[in-house]
């Protein structure tokens, strides 16, 4: 009887409640980028804790990320008018509540957030390397079209450098704004990866709708890796690459450098492990590295 492959999901949400994740993927989070697809398929998970923690025996996954996005727009949304708002102090908050939600699951890895509008420079930083040595926190994660800032940001300096001194990974967002910044296109990471060269830094979804950008990016900075949660589900949309094209894409990075999640409860663990075998042109070796040997590589797990 053959072994099951080691599976890691490198890229999952967590809700406070099963409304709050229905709330985000009934329009709270629109994904507009690749165009009209009438046949994507999507969970039917909240996606709370107990959510979660199904979808992982569902699917016999070893490990999942857990990668937090806090935002200064959504923050705003929880305080009343006469509340005063701390956007650090609430940064803050989010992250503990982040870290100690996983504490009693081992296979849940939390990656927090950073958001320079709340904690910019060296006090984010602080902030990281406290949860880092103290609260278990195993990576970053960022948003910048959500949070609305530019990877190269000034801001972010300090955070990007605790990050590589600590030697953990950032998974950040990829791909294009509704309102045509570039904020997280790939192309808007090169700054950073030249300047932080020792910097693990994830572009999730392999650039979104400007996948096209990635290539480029990955040939001149080795320290550049990728996940294909989210591109892998939109496939044969109007701008996303087909099939055949995200392999050669793959094959064109570099396939150990890529990792497969999920974007739960976006997304099935299991279909996302599905759409990878499917994917042609790649080899089982390939595709077993994709949905976990890789991430258990790149994110140190």
């Amino acid at each position: 009887m053959m072994a099951e492959p080691l599976k890691i999901d490198s890229h999952m949400h967590i809700y406070h409640t099963r409304d709050e994740g229905f709330h985000q993927k009934a329009g709270g989070y629109v994904i507009w980028e690749y165009g009209e697809k009438v046949d994507v398929r999507f969970s039917h998970y909240g996606g709370d804790i107990n959510d979660a923690l199904e979808a992982i025996d569902t699917g016999c996954f070893s490990k999942a990320v857990v990668v937090n996005l806090f935002a200064n727009s959504r923050a705003r949304r929880w305080v009343s008018d006469d509340e005063e708002l701390n956007l650090g102090a609430r940064l803050k908050q989010y992250n503990e509540w982040a870290c100690d939600l996983v504490k009693p699951y081992p296979q849940l890895i939390p990656f927090i957030a950073a958001d320079p509008g709340a904690l910019p420079g060296d006090e984010g930083a602080a902030h990281i390397k406290e949860m880092v040595e103290d609260n278990g926190a195993k990576g970053i994660k960022l948003h910048p079209v959500v949070q609305g800032f530019h990877m190269a940001d000034k801001r972010m300096w300090p955070i990007y450098l605790i990050c590589q001194e600590l030697d953990i990974p950032i998974v950040a967002h990829s791909g294009p704004s509704h309102n045509g910044q570039s904020n997280a296109e790939p192309r808007a990471f090169a700054e950073v990866l030249k300047e932080f060269p020792e910097l693990k830094l994830v572009l999730a979804h392999m650039g979104g709708g400007a996948w096209q950008q990635v290539a480029e990016i990955a040939s001149s900075y080795p320290n550049a890796f990728f996940d294909c949660c989210e591109i892998l589900e939109w496939t044969g949309a109007p701008n996303a690459p087909s099939d055949l094209q995200l392999a050669r894409l793959i094959q064109n990075v570099g396939s150990h450098r890529v990792m497969m999640g999920s974007d739960f409860p976006w997304y099935d663990l299991h279909h996302s492990v599905a759409r990878v075998m499917e994917l042609p042109l790649l080899s089982n070796e390939e595709k077993e590295g994709l949905i976990g040997v890789n991430a258990a590589r790149i994110l140190g797990l």
